[in-house]
């Protein structure tokens, strides 16, 4: 669950995006299917998800470069790596 804690059926809507053309103009694929799973169980996920899917053939360096970055060789774990970026995002006051 996410930071406070209450099933996601007690937990308050994700507000919209900034770009609702964006949000609401999604390419078939695979962000777009996680995005529509995860608003039927009324969880949250990340915004930027939005963009993936309204541009898949323009985002996909910026997937793999986050993957790379979260996922690949370095000096910190993956596990670190979240860490470090859910703790900014915190401070960001944004959800990660």
């Amino acid at each position: 669950m996410m930071s406070n804690d209450k099933p996601p059926q007690d937990q308050p809507k994700m507000e919209p995006m900034f770009l609702p053309g964006v949000e609401q103009n999604p390419k078939p694929g695979s962000f777009t299917d996680s995005i529509r799973t995860l608003q039927r169980q009324g969880a949250e996920y990340p915004q930027i998800w939005h963009m993936f899917a309204y541009l898949p053939q323009a985002t996909t360096h910026l997937a793999q470069f986050t993957h790379e970055i979260l996922r690949g060789p370095g000096p910190f774990s993956p596990g670190i790596r979240e860490l470090i970026a859910a703790y900014t995002s915190y401070r960001n006051d944004c959800p990660f």
